[in-house]
């Protein structure tokens, strides 16, 4: 019985997954567009765990070095994300 349950939920996942995908081959991202998204994620995810750092640093030479991080990344964020939108 439970594999029958197994395979239920095995099915549905890849049926949602084939729902996820858009129909029309015009709205299908590329190889650069996904692998763009990605790295504008990762990179948020670098900026929060910085932003959780920085909160709890106390050493001023530390903080310096977990600001020159943060400014690293979001300028990364903001030309990644302006080189998406002028496609």
């Amino acid at each position: 019985m439970a594999r029958g349950w197994e395979s239920k939920s095995v099915a549905d996942q890849i049926e949602e997954g084939n729902s996820a995908r858009p129909r029309d081959p015009s709205q299908a991202q590329t190889i650069e567009e996904r692998q763009q998204h990605q790295r504008i994620a990762s990179l948020n995810l670098s900026r929060s765990r910085l932003l959780q750092q920085l909160e709890r640093a106390i050493n001023p030479a530390y903080r310096k070095v977990l600001m020159n991080g943060l400014e690293a990344i979001e300028s990364e964020i903001e030309s990644l994300s302006k080189s998406g939108k002028g496609k």
